[in-house]
Parts: C-alpha cells; sequence; structure tokens
C-alpha cells in the first residue's frame, strides 16, 4: 500500500543511500573565486600562466571537477566521457600563446574540444608550489617528519603602495628644485622627524614610482651637492610567512640514503628512482636535511646547503654540479615529484567547494617517461 509505513521507510532509506552533495551545482565564478582564496595566483611566479585559462560562455554550472597533473588528449577524452564541467590541470596547458586554434596541434585540439564540450580549464601550478600545504610540503613528507621552511620566500601578495623607490635627503635643497620634484608625475613628498634630535631635525623623503624615479633623477641632474647627497633606498614587499618556493627540511629522525630511497619510492607510489651519490657518500651515508622541489627543481635548489636534492628533474650538468659539492639527488621524473598531491588537492578543494562540487581525480594522468 502507497501510504504503508514499509514503504515510507524503504523510500526515505532509499534516497538517503542516494543523496550526495555532488548533486548539487555552482556557478563557474564562484568555484574559481574559492579556489583563488584557497591557492591564491599571486603566488605564482612571474614566469607562470595561472588562474582560469578557458571560460565557457556564461552561464556556466560546475558539477564535476576533474583533477589531472597533465592535460593531455587521453585525459581530455576521459573529461569527455565523465561529463566534465571543468578540469583543474595542475600544469597550465596554455603557456606560450597560441596564434591559433586548428586540429593541428595537440594542445590547439585541447582547447577547442574543451570549448565545444563546455568545459573550464584551470591552472594553479607554481602557486600551489608555494603554499604551506602545497605539493612541495607534500613531497617533503616522504622522509618522515621534519621542519621545513620555504627555500625562496613569497611576499604579501597585494602591496599597499604604488610605490617602489624612496629618495632621502638629509640636509634641505633649494625650494626650487623641491617644486621641480613634487611636479613629477608619481611622487609624493613627506618629511618624517629625525629621533632623537633635539634640534627638531627632519628628513625630507619622495616616495617615486619606477617611471617617476627615472624623471626624478633628471631634475636631481640640474645640482650636483644634492645630487651626490641623496640617498636611494628600494622598497621591498614583507614576506610571507612559511609560503614560498621549495622546502628545506630538517628531517626529525635522519636515514641513510639507502633508506631515503625507498622512503621516496613508496611515498610517490613508484617502481623506480634515478639516484646520483653526493662526492664521497655512500648509500649508508646519514641524510639529516633535504632540499626539495616538485617538477624541476635545479633553479631553486642551485647552492641549497642540503644532504640530499629531491625532485622530479635536473639536467646531467646541473645533477654533476650538486654532486660535486657532496649533495645526493635522488630524481623521480618531473610529473611523479608532483601526480601523488592530487589526491591532498582533492580534499582540500572538495572542503573548499562545501561538498556541493563533485572532485574527482583523473584515472587517465599518467608519467609520460617509462623504464623500458
Amino acid at each position: 500500500m502507497l501510504g504503508s509505513p514499509q514503504l515510507k521507510r524503504f523510500l526515505v532509506s532509499y534516497s538517503l543511500s542516494h543523496w550526495s552533495p555532488a548533486r548539487y551545482m555552482m556557478d563557474l565564478q564562484t568555484v574559481v573565486s574559492h579556489i583563488n582564496s584557497l591557492c591564491p595566483p599571486a603566488l605564482a611566479s612571474s614566469w607562470d600562466n595561472v588562474g582560469l585559462l578557458v571560460e565557457p560562455s556564461p552561464p556556466h554550472k560546475v558539477r564535476k571537477l576533474l583533477l589531472t597533473n597533465d592535460l593531455t588528449e587521453d585525459v581530455m577524452e576521459e573529461a569527455v566521457k565523465m561529463h566534465t564541467d571543468m578540469i583543474l590541470s595542475y600544469h597550465p596547458p596554455i603557456f606560450k600563446p597560441l596564434k591559433r586554434l586548428t586540429a593541428e596541434n595537440w594542445k590547439e585540439r585541447l582547447v577547442v574540444k574543451a570549448i565545444e564540450s563546455r568545459m573550464a580549464i584551470y591552472s594553479p601550478h607554481t602557486a600551489w608550489d608555494a603554499l604551506h600545504t602545497g605539493v612541495n610540503v607534500w613531497l617533503g613528507k616522504a622522509l618522515g617528519p621534519s621542519v621545513s621552511v620555504p627555500i625562496q620566500v613569497s611576499t604579501v601578495l597585494d602591496s599597499p603602495s604604488k610605490y617602489q623607490h624612496l629618495l632621502q635627503f638629509n640636509s634641505g635643497i633649494p625650494q626650487n628644485l623641491l617644486s621641480r620634484l613634487k611636479s613629477v608625475d608619481g611622487t609624493s613628498v613627506r618629511t618624517v622627524p629625525l629621533l632623537n634630535d633635539k634640534q627638531g631635525g627632519s628628513l625630507l623623503q619622495i616616495l617615486c614610482t619606477k617611471k617617476a624615479l627615472t624623471d626624478a633623477m633628471t631634475v636631481l641632474l640640474d645640482n650636483m651637492a644634492v645630487f651626490h647627497s641623496v640617498e636611494l633606498l628600494a622598497l621591498q614587499k614583507l614576506p610571507l610567512p612559511d609560503t614560498g618556493m621549495g622546502r628545506l627540511c630538517t628531517i626529525t629522525k635522519p636515514v641513510t640514503i639507502a633508506e631515503a630511497v625507498g622512503m621516496v619510492k613508496k611515498h610517490l607510489g613508484i617502481s623506480h628512482v634515478r639516484l646520483a651519490l653526493g662526492r664521497g657518500k655512500t648509500m649508508e651515508s646519514q641524510v639529516s636535511v633535504v632540499g626539495v622541489c616538485a617538477g624541476s627543481g635545479s633553479s631553486i635548489l642551485n647552492g641549497v646547503p642540503a644532504d640530499l636534492y629531491l625532485t622530479g628533474e635536473m639536467s646531467h650538468h646541473e645533477v654533476l654540479d650538486a654532486v660535486s659539492e657532496g649533495h645526493t639527488v635522488i630524481l623521480c621524473e618531473h610529473s611523479n615529484s608532483e601526480r601523488g598531491f592530487l589526491k591532498e588537492m582533492q580534499g582540500q578543494i572538495s572542503q573548499k567547494l562545501r561538498g556541493e562540487v563533485e572532485v574527482v581525480v583523473s584515472q587517465a594522468d599518467r608519467e609520460p617517461l617509462q623504464v623500458a
């Protein structure tokens, strides 16, 4: 009977077992806003291309978000079959400018397919590298608990000031010269009292934008006495605590190089790594400090004082340089050093999106280099 208690209990049980937060949906711009707040694009390296790369015409709702390390044609086929609304590719599939969108080039085909299938594409790349909850911290966990700090510290994302330079005068300057400096576009003049000066002295300071600095120095060249008395200071952004590229990890419990190799392979779920022993080192040498950089790590790790460099790839000569300085090098292949982080990224994004979007990790994404 339709109104029987047994039927009602069945309907309630069925609905609960088939209910999922992923049945909801979220507007694309809301998804992007949440991801940007989780991983600010401003943290990315200046050369990188991060953020929303392909945007379907609005309105665009996101029900399913696919995470991948590399957006290949195999991954795109997977996304189409899954009816994905948005792809987050750790590496940006659009890096160099595209002059055309044709079927001749595989990256162009990806963009065309995304547009045809109404899929958004987003890439965080080096912005997620810099996070204290990012890929480098995850990679550093391969060797167990440690105290880690960024190798290259990031700075505050938004500077409260548009000025990059400061001209400081310890003595007075002619009024006509001061008037000309004040008229330079992109300058701001202020007077700062000297501390502990019983005579009530002060410093004259002129804040300058990058362009204004050149114009201001041209004005000062008309009075060489003042020109030689000026002090030029570069204004810098404040460092962000525990944020930046690469990690220098001091391991809580030192291990041998042989143990480190096994721990790295287990952490990354791979069967092999490439190893270069530092000069004078053996497989039983102790590792206490590790320099970590996912992907291609030579530019970050160069000269870092560590027993071991753990990264995806380095060139032959970069490895020789490191080895000659006594650093042991473990190379995991580029994407192997990053792909395992997708599971952690999945959890972070799902929590940020409050479970209102289904977040899945690609099964077609894989390291292109294999041992033959």
